[in-house]
């Protein structure tokens, strides 16, 4: 242990000497890996400031948000996980249409804006990388926007989303939230229905990444065990640490390293400390733990940047990265477990994303389709062939009159629609 310590000690002083320091390290670290973010909410809040109208704003540089270009090319952001996020009482209301809104911004603002390059693949962000630019990938926050159908599911894939979370903190008819805030859709022992395991079978067939923040444990486990591809958590933290609901306990980490997934760290304070106020050393042993428990090959970090309100002291915003790693490098981290979380861990899950996408080419798109019983939605409307024997219920409870109505054909019809104006 000495000779470790005497090992330190002539490093650090080496690293004085030379005026190359700990700072230098990181500097050169993250231009050599930037960083992939896994979660981000700028697009909700876009919506919330500035009701999506980004003719009134510079991208550069936001007031009231922890999210700019200026700061993510500060923070060494090179790709990032953009969330289209939709409110859970939207469900079997207007979600998808929410939803297409949403993705509509995130695709206008990362057109637009020569420093952004939207991307679909590994292949993409890599190439992105070379062009100096930030990729931006789009993610669905929340299986109840795409209203449990697979057809849905597929036209927001043909618009770009490469990335889903099962549920928000809402359950939906097919899978279970780790949050109790919302009273729909309770079950006993069928946390991932038949009709929540085709939406996990039909997002590997697409080379969509399934994800299981803000799921409950239960779903995260049958999910884990349903997907042929490695899964993430795009921005949680240990429950040994921090025992709040949305965090991951060891043993669900341990199945994750089975899958060969990912956590992606939140620095979200109430995740991290359990209390409303954090800092840098708290969210590093966050980091510590889970390595000790899976390994520095299953890490990498989802900020949660607009998505929360309170972040730890120090990293108050996207530009603030490197003091994490600087604090993960001094505390014994090598520069290539750094470089893994940074990126080269998600750049590995998604490979195989795809990699299992290719060897279903020959699977058709899935026709597994939800009972009604099971969606309980009255704005659903749900297409029949006529009454051809002239008999109807006078009492006005006919066969039209009793099926839910509602939004989603419409929904989808909007949603086809917005391909063809896609340029």
């Amino acid at each position: 242990m000495k000779s470790v310590g005497h090992l330190v000690v002539l490093s650090s002083l080496c690293c004085f000497i030379s005026g190359y320091s700990d700072r230098d390290r990181v500097r050169d670290l993250m231009s050599k890996y930037p960083l992939i973010d896994g979660h981000n909410d700028l697009a909700l809040q876009l919506r919330k400031l500035h009701n999506n109208r980004l003719s009134q704003i510079d991208l550069h540089n936001v007031s009231n948000v922890a999210t700019d270009i200026n700061r993510l090319q500060a923070g060494h952001v090179q790709t990032q996980m953009f969330a289209v996020y939709v409110m859970c009482w939207a469900q079997e209301k207007d979600a998808v249409r929410l939803a297409l809104e949403q993705i509509d911004v995130v695709r206008r603002m990362c057109t637009e804006y020569q420093d952004f390059e939207l991307v679909t693949s590994t292949q993409e962000i890599k190439h992105s990388e070379m062009n100096r630019k930030i990729a931006c990938l789009i993610s669905l926050e929340g299986g109840h926007s795409i209203d449990s159908s697979l057809p849905a599911l597929r036209m927001f894939y043909q618009l770009g989303v490469r990335s889903m979370a099962l549920t928000h903190t809402c359950n939906t008819p097919w899978a279970e939230s780790s949050s109790k805030l919302y009273n729909v859709y309770q079950r006993q022992n069928n946390s991932l229905t038949h009709f929540g395991k085709a939406v996990v079978e039909e997002m590997n067939r697409l080379g969509m990444i399934v994800d299981l923040s803000h799921t409950s444990w239960e779903t995260a486990w049958a999910a884990l065990k349903h997907s042929r591809a490695p899964v993430i958590f795009s921005h949680s933290s240990s429950f040994s640490i921090c025992n709040h609901e949305r965090n991951v306990p060891d043993w669900l980490l341990q199945e994750l390293k089975k899958k060969q997934g990912l956590i992606m760290v939140n620095l979200h304070s109430k995740f991290i400390s359990c209390r409303d106020e954090a800092n840098i050393s708290h969210v590093a042993d966050h980091f510590d733990h889970i390595k000790k428990v899976i390994g520095a090959e299953s890490i990498g970090i989802g900020g949660d940047y607009e998505g929360a309100v309170s972040f730890p002291r120090g990293l108050e915003d996207v530009s603030k990265y490197p003091a994490l790693i600087l604090e993960l490098l001094q505390r014994n981290w090598t520069e290539s477990e750094l470089a893994d979380v940074l990126r080269r861990n998600f750049l590995r899950v998604f490979e195989e994303v795809e990699r299992v996408r290719d060897q279903l080419k020959s699977t058709g798109p899935s026709e597994v389709q939800i009972s009604v019983e099971e969606v309980q939605n009255p704005c659903r409307l749900v297409l029949r062939p006529p009454d051809t024997t002239g008999h109807s219920d006078r009492s006005g409870s006919s066969r039209a009159r009793r099926e839910p109505k509602g939004l989603l054909m419409l929904s989808i019809g909007l949603l086809l629609s917005s391909l063809h104006m896609i340029q």
